[in-house]
C-alpha cells in the first residue's frame, strides 16, 4: 500500500469509494470533480496495486486561519490497518495551517476515536447535518508546524 497524489484521472475510482464509504452522503459528480481539480486542495489516495482503497482531501482556508479535512474514506476491507491514520498524517503534513478541522458523524465511534488519538478535540456539534438528520461532530487539532 502506498499513498500518492490523486488527480482527475481518479474520478471513477473516487466516485466508487465515496458510494461505498458514504452511501447516504456520497458527494455528487460536480463535488468530486471540484475536489480533484481545485487549486491548493491537498488530495491523496491510498492504493493497493492499482486499486484506490482510501482517499483524503484537505482544504487550506488561510483567510479563516485553519485548514479543513473535507473527506477521509477507506474501503471497508482495508479499515483498521492504519490507512486512514497514514492518509491523515500525510495530508496534515502538507497543510499550511497549525489548526486543522474536520467533521464526522456523531455515530462513527471508530473515526472519532482515531481523531481523538491524533489530537483532535470536539469544538462543536452541527445538528441534523447529514442527509438522514444525523448530527456531525466538528473537531479541531492545533498542531506544531514544521518547515512552514
Amino acid at each position: 500500500m502506498q499513498i500518492i497524489p490523486a488527480t482527475i484521472r481518479d474520478l471513477t475510482s473516487l466516485r466508487d469509494l465515496e458510494k461505498i464509504c458514504f452511501s447516504q452522503d456520497s458527494w455528487g459528480i460536480l463535488d468530486l470533480i471540484a475536489v480533484l481539480t481545485m487549486p491548493r486542495v491537498i488530495r491523496l489516495k491510498a492504493v493497493d496495486g492499482e486499486k484506490m482503497v482510501g482517499f483524503i482531501a484537505g482544504d487550506p482556508r488561510l483567510s479563516e486561519g485553519f485548514s479543513w479535512i473535507a473527506t477521509v474514506g477507506v474501503l471497508p476491507d482495508y479499515r483498521r490497518q492504519g490507512i486512514g491514520r497514514a492518509l491523515l498524517h500525510q495530508c496534515e503534513d502538507q497543510l499550511p495551517t497549525a489548526r486543522v478541522r474536520l467533521s464526522v458523524r456523531i455515530s462513527n465511534d471508530n473515526a472519532i476515536h482515531l481523531y481523538r488519538q491524533e489530537g483532535y478535540q470536539t469544538i462543536n456539534i452541527w445538528e441534523k447535518y447529514y442527509n438522514d438528520d444525523t448530527d456531525a461532530v466538528v473537531m479541531e487539532k492545533n498542531r506544531i508546524m514544521r518547515g512552514f
